[in-house]
């Protein structure tokens, strides 16, 4: 048996799909770089990454945090994942480029071929149909158009009509589509959010007997495991190869993000009908037992080989914040460690280059790293940190050429998700002070129980660890619309040229 949700990371808007024996699973990565994150599984339970669909999106200079340009909430947006005569295909918008993007692989492992396809097609999802290709996508009017064989855009004279349209008050209407064929019949679920009921999103289910006919239907499932009245809804469903059907949803946890539910359903009368509530434990036999999965967060001591095109690929684990500066980061310039070189000036976390990441996981996690700073520059700042509009970071700085250890973070007296915290403010600093030498190992503490979405700073003097600053509250916002990332860092706020060198990183998933 296993604790549900499944994964108590960010990994939002899922779409998955079963190949023979194999589950794939993708889903929601916006800004972070590799992004298209596919995760593998054979029992629906236990996941691994399987692939990034791509290492750059489009490289442009907001992708590439130049300046205090940034894609912060916009990105790789709610993909479609599916698997036709052989081939896997990946559909999905960015909201900063305004384009629909089509990744295509023989492999799941790739190479896989980018074309963009005309139209922009929110939260889409797409359908072969025997020779036929539809794509419905839409807010509270559900879009339904047929597609070139090529998918390279709408098939002139082919089907374009409104399947659905939010008919009832709403906080928010129908979107974040999946569309199947299922026993000769057509099924379009979406989320949603009524004025009306809990105000909390909810499963939705339209069914049609052609595509021209009248798609009939409403509210499959309504629940929040009792957490905060955060409605589980928005994902794919999938068969096991015994026939047993699955939901994968996904549920708002505070900062930690948007993470994955397993619910069980089946079908009468040709509807689905999903449990009534989210099992609190889940067993689902595995296609492949005793089977290893690759940990989706861990250790990584940088020591790293290039590849016979002299390149280097971090462990899947780790993604940019943005694309990362290929020239200004290196694991092979000092093996053991990862190095950061300066390249601009930044005015707080938000927009610092090169800074890698891992999902921060609950119930609770504490990373540690081992920081040189003896390349420093006045002004520079580097090390750890959660981070998010709303984050925390503890950093070894350097100013008038003395050392010092900081705790900063970013307050909002708004804990809503509204509201923007990605401008040039500088973090509030809550602790200082001095230290001897340029040399310091750095401890960095998440607990998301209960939402209580507090993080804590230490650094080793000896063989203690030592609090530095305050238990810093972060708050989940669009403005980033993701969960929070424990980092490493480095930026410059007076000069650019300085290096911070990390190694043996240790990731530790708390009970």
């Amino acid at each position: 048996m296993r604790n549900n949700p499944i994964i108590w990371a960010d990994y939002p808007d899922p779409d998955i799909i079963r190949v023979d024996d194999t589950y794939y699973m993708i889903t929601t990565t916006m800004h972070f770089m590799p992004g298209g994150v596919i995760l593998r599984s054979y029992d629906l339970i236990n996941w691994e990454v399987a692939t990034y669909v791509y290492e750059v999106l489009d490289d442009t200079p907001d992708q590439k945090l130049e300046g205090e340009k940034h894609i912060y909430g916009k990105g790789m947006w709610a993909a479609s994942l599916r698997y036709h005569k052989g081939r896997f295909y990946v559909c999905f918008v960015a909201n900063d480029t305004q384009k629909t993007y089509l990744f295509t692989a023989t492999d799941i492992d790739g190479p896989w071929e980018r074309q963009i396809i005309e139209g922009f097609y929110h939260d889409c999802s797409l359908l072969f149909d025997d020779d036929r290709i539809y794509i419905i996508y839409g807010n509270t009017e559900i879009h339904l158009t047929e597609l070139n064989d090529d998918l390279s855009g709408p098939k002139p004279g082919g089907i374009n009509r409104i399947i659905v349209r939010e008919t009832r008050e709403f906080y928010l209407g129908y979107e974040g589509a999946h569309f199947y064929k299922i026993n000769g019949k057509y099924y379009a679920f979406f989320i949603h959010i009524l004025k009306s009921g809990n105000h909390r999103r909810t499963q939705a289910c339209f069914v049609a007997d052609s595509l021209e006919g009248e798609f009939v239907g409403g509210e499959v499932f309504d629940d929040d495991m009792g957490c905060f009245n955060s409605g589980i809804a928005q994902g794919g469903i999938v068969d096991t190869p015994d026939g047993k059907w699955y939901g994968m949803l996904f549920q708002d946890h505070g900062a930690v993000g948007r993470i994955p539910v397993l619910v069980p359903l089946h079908f009468e009368n040709d509807f689905p009908v999903f449990d009534k509530k989210a099992p609190e434990y889940i067993e689902i036999p595995s296609t492949r037992p005793n089977y290893e999965y690759k940990p989706l967060v861990g250790d990584d001591d940088f020591i790293y080989k290039p590849n016979e095109n002299h390149k280097v690929h971090l462990k899947d684990i780790w993604q940019w914040n943005h694309i990362s500066s290929n020239d200004l980061w290196s694991v092979t310039e000092n093996p053991g460690t990862y190095r950061i070189h300066s390249g601009k000036i930044s005015s707080n976390l938000n927009y610092a280059v090169n800074t890698l990441t891992q999902r921060a996981m609950g119930p609770a996690c504490e990373v540690t790293v081992n920081l040189d700073g003896s390349e420093l520059k006045n002004g520079d700042y580097a090390g750890l940190c959660f981070l998010i509009s709303s984050y925390g970071l503890i950093a070894l700085t350097k100013e008038e050429d003395k050392y010092y250890l900081v705790m900063l973070a970013r307050e909002s007296d708004d804990k809503s998700i509204f509201g923007n915290l990605i401008d040039n403010e500088s973090g509030v600093e809550y602790a200082r002070i001095p230290i001897k030498g340029n040399k310091v190992i750095l401890k960095a503490y998440g607990c998301f129980v209960d939402n209580k979405d507090e993080c804590e700073f230490y650094y080793q003097d000896g063989e203690e660890w030592i609090k530095l600053g305050i238990t810093h509250n972060m708050v989940w916002k669009m403005d980033q619309f993701v969960g929070c990332r424990v980092g490493l860092f480095l930026f410059s706020t007076k000069e650019i040229g300085g290096i911070a060198e990390f190694s043996k990183f240790k990731y530790r998933i708390l009970k």
